[in-house]
């Protein structure tokens, strides 16, 4: 307990999933968290169940879409406003486009990167001059093991996901001598809603989800909190020598050969 005490934290798309068991581990740990989320009353909502679940919690929810850096830019500054300073900024917002390439529209394509990379490139621009300023930070990005494997049907999402490693890397090496870290998270199967929802939308919810399952060396999929704690692991002091790299949370699914 106590690992991030005295650090403030920005975390976007925070009102669920992997976002919620961030902030969730954020103030547990200590920290000052804003939800910088989209779906501002889910996000209030969040906020107000920290509130309640750890007494003394700091948590301040802003309404923000993650493609907008002006809106990102005025979370940053409420932030600042109510609890000082800037630590730690998590870009988590992302969403899922699986499209036929040939067939799928511009519009399509345009909505996954506005979202899943320059939404990050958002956050980091939106974070860093401060941390420049103060010659210390960390940027947490949460990627995908679809940022290094291709899983058909999936198109375009790895490829944002993709870019996501790329620009961890860049900034954590452009950075790294002015006292700021980036990393990126790269979550497998992960028991979020969104997965829920893949599973209810097959023919066979219960067979979809025992043929995940199947393929998962656990024989499990991974829950919110193992990545939140991973996040938690790399905001803190306990990794003060982990920059421009990705930790992979995925049960070991990605070592695999063979399905």
């Amino acid at each position: 307990m106590n690992r991030l005490e005295g650090k403030v934290a920005i975390v976007t798309g925070a009102g669920q999933g992997i976002g919620a068991a961030i902030a969730r581990a954020f103030v547990r740990e200590g920290a000052a968290v804003t939800l910088a989320e989209r779906h501002i009353e889910q996000a209030e909502a969040w906020a107000q169940t920290l509130r309640e679940e750890t007494p003394g919690a700091r948590v301040l929810a802003v309404h923000t879409d993650v493609t907008e850096r002006a809106m990102l830019e005025q979370a940053l500054a409420l932030t600042e406003q109510t609890f000082g300073p800037l630590d730690v900024f998590v870009n988590n917002a992302g969403i899922n486009v699986f499209r036929d390439p040939l067939t799928m529209s511009d519009e399509d394509w345009k909505r996954c990167f506005s979202v899943d990379l320059d939404g990050v490139w958002n956050g980091c621009r939106t974070a860093l001059p401060g941390m420049v300023e103060r010659r210390s930070g960390a940027i947490i990005n949460i990627a995908s093991t679809h940022s290094f494997k291709i899983i058909p049907g999936c198109f375009p999402y790895p490829v944002a996901k993709h870019g996501v490693i790329g620009l961890t890397r860049a900034l954590g090496i452009e950075y790294a001598a002015q006292g700021i870290r980036v990393n990126a998270i790269a979550p497998g199967y992960i028991e979020t809603q969104l997965l829920l929802d893949h599973w209810n939308e097959q023919p066979d919810p219960a067979a979809a989800r025992e043929a995940t399952l199947a393929l998962q060396p656990p024989k499990r999929v991974g829950k919110p909190e193992e990545v939140a704690m991973t996040a938690v692991f790399l905001a803190s002091e306990e990794a003060p020598f982990i920059n421009a790299s990705c930790i992979t949370v995925d049960g070991g699914r990605s070592a695999l050969y063979h399905d």
